[in-house]
């Protein structure tokens, strides 16, 4: 792997804040990965966390949290799903909201993807109360 750059490095620690963990671990390629892997994870970490994520003149972080929950469960990407309820519930989304996002995307979305998605976000949810209690 080559030596971080400035912007890849700024994406990392952009993608902590809103995660509250860092994402190093889980996009640093490993050594069975191919040469590019490392291109790939750096376009995508930058594009997310610099270009996306970062945006805060129309949209607050907290609404687009809730805005990407609803997405990934529209789209039924559930492992991606359980990663923006995570940032979601970091940023200050109440489980309430979550479900009122459910509630909207059942009705234009479908029944069927809102209970898939809402299963996720009882788990998350629940891991959610775990590190809370464990907290206190």
């Amino acid at each position: 792997m080559t030596e971080h750059s400035a912007d890849y490095t700024r994406a990392l620690k952009n993608a902590e804040k809103i995660l509250g963990f860092s994402l190093a671990p889980y996009v640093d390629p490993r050594p069975t990965e191919p040469d590019n892997a490392y291109d790939f994870t750096r376009i995508a970490t930058e594009h997310a966390f610099n270009d996306a994520w970062t945006r805060s003149e129309h949209i607050d972080l907290r609404t687009r949290a809730l805005i990407s929950v609803t997405i990934t469960a529209s789209l039924g990407i559930l492992e991606p799903l359980r990663g923006q309820l995570r940032i979601a519930l970091h940023n200050g989304v109440t489980k309430e909201e979550i479900v009122e996002a459910f509630i909207q995307m059942a009705v234009y979305a479908g029944v069927a993807r809102a209970f898939d998605s809402y299963a996720v976000a009882r788990e998350v949810f629940a891991e959610h109360a775990e590190a809370d209690s464990s907290e206190n």
